[in-house]
């Protein structure tokens, strides 16, 4: 899981940090943790239904399914299409009290607008203009007003209302001012919001979630109302996490809410309008979500992930019994064709891979029941909205509107992408092979496995992961080894059924899955333990204000020992996205510079979520001063995820074990440092004829290298001591180089990196990079910059001492404190002893 921490580092250390071009998706929205609310709030492209209405007589529904609106009678199989933008896709549909419009947001790539659609004639009409994210209209009983959510204004997200008349909205106003809470809190924004509105009954009241004075979770259950919002009230006090979504009878007796309260999923709920005290509604392990009333009261609608994708079901309320509506048939608005994607390797096997496929509609395209997923930026001078994707063990077949389409597959760093432009004609046509071709290292440079060190399988999405669903993912990657690390979203685990030691018995011949733990706290920095050999490190965080668990203790470097007391490995995550600089940043409270001291710190994700080239600015300086931490690299997928950045294995090590795929040989591998980390290029580097890892003698040396790169790469380099000794032009596809040499090296480390300035869409993250571990020179230690790089990390440590001193009433108790600032202090002094010129 990220924790931001806006930090700064000298520059000299780094190329120029540049994300050129590459946007948040919706980065009009100015809430923080915007891959938090955007998966966990704000409509996704799934294949399946996302969210439905009953129409007025309770025997249909309209619904949302792969970007468009959906009638169908209940008890019947027949989906009838409403909707189908080009380059568009609609959510959220809210069907008014006589049945003859719905209410809807239209996503374009560039905002959420809302929509009407006149059911009888088929026409639609904008009702916002402003672009701006609005969400969640819900149309009053009376029918002549509308509530939504926009972030209109200030980009954050509050509630709005208007009237609804024939010529669009009129009087549109915030129903809430803005409110800034007293107390700090780290997922969300200072500023309160008001989301997931519905209105009573009788038109009066409007039930939401608001977090006014709310450190943790979304907000609690709140009712305003209209005449006087002055007047609104908490109903009910619950950690939620943005889909709550309180609704309340036509009776007016029974508030329906979707919660977990002390649980690991989303279910259904029952309270009152004076906040009676909750009983759940339903069970299971999975999420029960966008809950609807039918207009007699009798029925439930809702949308669950029990089968891993999303499906809408229907529920009695009196004896549970459930229906699925599935549109095996579907009527749809323009001509569809059939296409059957083939997928093999250069041996001509079947393998499974990722795949995009845009259709011409300009929408993106998967198989029925597919997971559908979607970057979560791009750059808007090069497409028109995030590039969406879905994993495919072919034959894979889709239902595609007639006309050109186009398709891209990929398959892990080994193998070059694969594309096509084709044209869908009606009915079945001819299968498509796509016939994928290697890209390697020549195998001089290693027996490389991949493994992508930093996955979550289930974090809140949308959909539904088990250990065999996130293997097949990763076969799809061509990914080697998955650690699963189990965290808490807030007061959640989601996956800790899942935790095991050892290897995960859903691993096969082609993945192996372990189940780690990410420990969290926004204070020190999140670290990752890699096979724990005994058991899960309870509490999960520590320094969580506001809680019972607000201690920053225990410290990073307390669960550093713990972890390696059972003989894991542990790892700073996903760790700076600015250059840290400690002279400005006040605020700085990242403890690595003092667990690296302490060699408590066996990686570093240096290709992670996160700037790579800001993180490597800081684990330059580390090596400069002979601390040999390794290159490690994660994803930080939520892989259960419909808006991610990047899918399982973006980012990844290629670990240099022979081949073996034996645990202990992979984390040994890991923790000497013999391999490289990269989002795409894949590196070799021989230095007198020795891999990364290995340790020479200053002097004279030969090097011999190679890039194999499936995107185009613009710089290519050799760095030792942090400084470029040696810049390779790239030519032609500048997607390989084989080159060779001889440098002059004095004592400290020389390592191989590939990077772009700038975004490439064939990669999902902020832009390609790669870096090989150093090979180690002389002493290891750059003399020329330990003390400038002492100086800092003790600078840095002043400020991390501060920010702990500041917290002292945190504690629980002196001794918590005293050990604490004890362990930091011994930390800095070996810093300054360096800084000073004093050896260790």
């Amino acid at each position: 899981m990220r924790a931001r921490l806006p930090l700064l580092l000298a520059a000299l250390l780094l190329a120029p940090l540049a994300q050129a071009g590459r946007e948040p998706v919706l980065h009009q929205v100015k809430v923080p943790h915007s891959y938090y609310w955007r998966e966990l709030y704000l409509p996704q492209l799934t294949t399946g239904p996302s969210a439905a209405a009953f129409l007025p007589d309770g025997q249909g529904l309209v619904y949302s399914m792969g970007g468009s609106l959906w009638r169908q009678a209940l008890g019947d199989d027949l989906a009838t299409e409403l909707t189908h933008p080009r380059g568009a896709y609609d959510h959220q549909p809210d069907v008014a009290p006589d049945g003859t419009s719905v209410v809807f947001t239209r996503y374009d790539g560039a905002a959420m607008e809302l929509w009407r659609l006149d059911l009888r004639s088929g026409r639609g009409q904008q009702l916002t203009h402003e672009g701006a994210v609005n969400v969640e209209p819900r149309i009053s009983p009376d029918g002549q007003r509308l509530a939504w959510v926009s972030t209109r204004g200030n980009g954050n997200f509050n509630l709005y209302v208007a009237e609804l008349g024939p010529a669009g909205l009129t009087n549109v106003r915030a129903l809430l001012g803005e409110r800034r809470s007293a107390i700090d809190r780290y997922y969300y924004a200072p500023v309160d919001h008001a989301i997931n509105p519905s209105w009573s009954p009788d038109g009066e009241t409007i039930y939401y979630v608001a977090n006014p004075e709310v450190a943790w979770g979304s907000g609690d259950l709140w009712a305003v109302p209209l005449a006087d919002p002055a007047a609104r009230r908490r109903v009910h006090a619950e950690e939620t996490s943005w889909a709550a979504r309180p609704e309340l009878a036509p009776d007016g007796k029974r508030l329906l809410y979707s919660g977990y309260r002390g649980r690991q999923w989303h279910q259904l709920w029952l309270t009152t309008p004076n906040g009676a005290a909750p009983l759940p509604l339903s069970f299971g392990e999975f999420d029960r979500r966008h809950a609807r009333w039918s207009p007699n009261g009798q029925r439930i609608a809702y949308i669950d992930n029990r089968d891993g994708g999303t499906t809408l079901r229907v529920m009695d309320v009196i004896g549970g019994r459930t229906d699925t509506v599935q549109a095996t048939r579907r009527e749809t608005l323009a001509p569809q064709g059939t296409l059957v994607l083939d997928i093999r390797n250069g041996a001509g096997q079947r393998v499974p891979a990722r795949v995009s496929v845009t259709g011409s509609d300009g929408r993106a395209h998967a198989p029925d029941g597919a997971w559908l997923h979607a970057d979560d930026g791009f750059d808007r001078a090069q497409q028109e909205t995030e590039t969406h994707y879905f994993h495919c063990a072919p034959p894979c077949r889709l239902q595609l509107p007639t006309g050109a389409a186009n398709i891209t597959v990929r398959r892990g760093f080994e193998t070059l992408p694969w594309n096509a432009r084709v044209d869908v004609a009606p009915g079945l046509g001819k299968p498509l092979v796509a016939r994928l071709q290697a890209q390697p290292l020549p195998a001089e440079y290693g027996g490389f496995l991949s493994a992508d060190l930093h996955v979550h399988m289930n974090y809140g999405g949308h959909y539904r992961h088990t250990p065999e669903t996130l293997v097949r993912q990763a076969e799809a990657e061509d990914l080697d080894v998955v650690h699963n690390l189990v965290v808490n979203k807030e007061e959640r685990i989601p996956d800790i059924a899942a935790f095991r030691t050892g290897v995960d018995p859903a691993s096969n011949a082609a993945v192996t899955l372990l189940q780690g733990q990410e420990y969290h706290t926004s204070f020190w920095g999140h670290l990752g333990l890699l096979q724990l050999r005994s058991h899960y490190l309870t509490p999960d965080f520590s320094a969580y204000r506001n809680t019972a668990l607000a201690s920053p203790y225990p410290h990073n470097g307390v669960i550093a020992d713990l972890a390696h007391e059972q003989g894991a490995l542990v790892g700073y995550v996903h760790p700076f996205d600015w250059d840290p600089d400690p002279a400005k940043e006040t605020g700085l409270s990242h403890q690595l510079p003092a667990d690296a001291m302490h060699r408590k710190v066996d990686y570093l994700e240096v290709v992670g979520f996160s700037d790579h080239r800001a993180t490597a600015g800081v684990w330059y300086r580390l090596l400069n001063l002979g601390l040999r931490v390794s290159a490690g690299a994660g994803t930080d997928a939520m892989a259960n995820y419909a808006s991610l950045r990047g899918p399982v294995g973006m980012n990844r090590v290629f670990l240099d074990t022979a081949g073996s795929r034996d645990p202990e040989t992979v984390l040994a591998a890991l923790r000497k440092g013999e391999g490289f980390a990269s989002n795409g290029p894949l590196l070799g580097l021989l230095v007198d004829g020795r891999k990364p890892g290995a340790e020479l003698p200053a002097g004279r040396h030969a090097f011999r290298l190679a890039l194999r790169s499936p995107v185009p790469v613009q710089h290519l380099e050799l760095v030792h001591n942090g400084r470029v000794v040696k810049a390779f032009e790239l030519e032609g596809d500048r997607r390989t180089l084989d080159a060779e040499g001889e440098l002059t090296l004095g004592d400290g480390w020389l390592l191989l990196r590939a990077w772009n300035d700038q975004a490439d869409p064939g990669v999902l993250d902020l832009y390609p990079y790669a870096t090989t571990n150093p090979v180690w020179i002389g002493r290891g230690r750059a003399s020329e910059n330990v003390q400038g790089d002492a100086a800092y990390f003790t600078a840095w440590l002043d400020r991390v001492i501060a920010n702990a001193t500041a917290r002292e009433a945190d504690f629980n108790g002196a001794g918590e404190f005293d050990a604490t600032l004890d362990y930091l202090r011994a930390a800095r002094a070996r810093y300054a002893r360096l800084a000073e010129g004093r050896d260790e």
